[in-house]
């Protein structure tokens, strides 16, 4: 069975996206930690991190950058907090998380965001990508 991630690769499901290549997507997380909470996801799926080939997590993490600097130019934070946990979707992805203090990486503390938002956030990142 697909992933909900999968799902979002394929249009089943829509998302906020920030970036998109032959490999990978990134998208704003609909259960933010913080404000521009964005998943980099492989389109292929593959449930571990460390299954991925060695080119394919070597891309993901350049992809991942890219898109982190202009998460970072985007949203005010004292960084972009990064996160591979992959129990919740068995699809891999990194969490990007604009982090001013040690709780924003907790995943307990979540904001809420309106649809709107997502979009206004989502278009902002995108510009800023290089």
């Amino acid at each position: 069975m697909a992933s909900i991630f999968t799902k979002i690769i394929e249009g089943e499901i829509p998302s906020y996206k920030i970036a998109e290549d032959e490999n990978f997507i990134a998208f704003l997380d609909i259960n933010p930690n913080s404000k521009g909470h964005t998943l980099c996801v492989p389109k292929e799926e593959v449930d571990k991190i460390f299954d991925l080939g060695e080119h394919m997590y070597l891309q993901l993490m350049q992809f991942s950058r890219r898109v982190a600097i202009a998460l970072e130019k985007t949203v005010p934070c004292k960084r972009v907090g990064m996160a591979v946990i992959g129990l919740e979707v068995p699809h891999v992805h990194v969490h990007l998380i604009p982090i001013n203090e040690m709780q924003d990486m907790t995943f307990s503390n979540k904001i809420s965001m309106t649809p709107k938002e997502f979009e206004v956030l989502a278009s902002e990142i995108r510009m800023k990508l290089v």
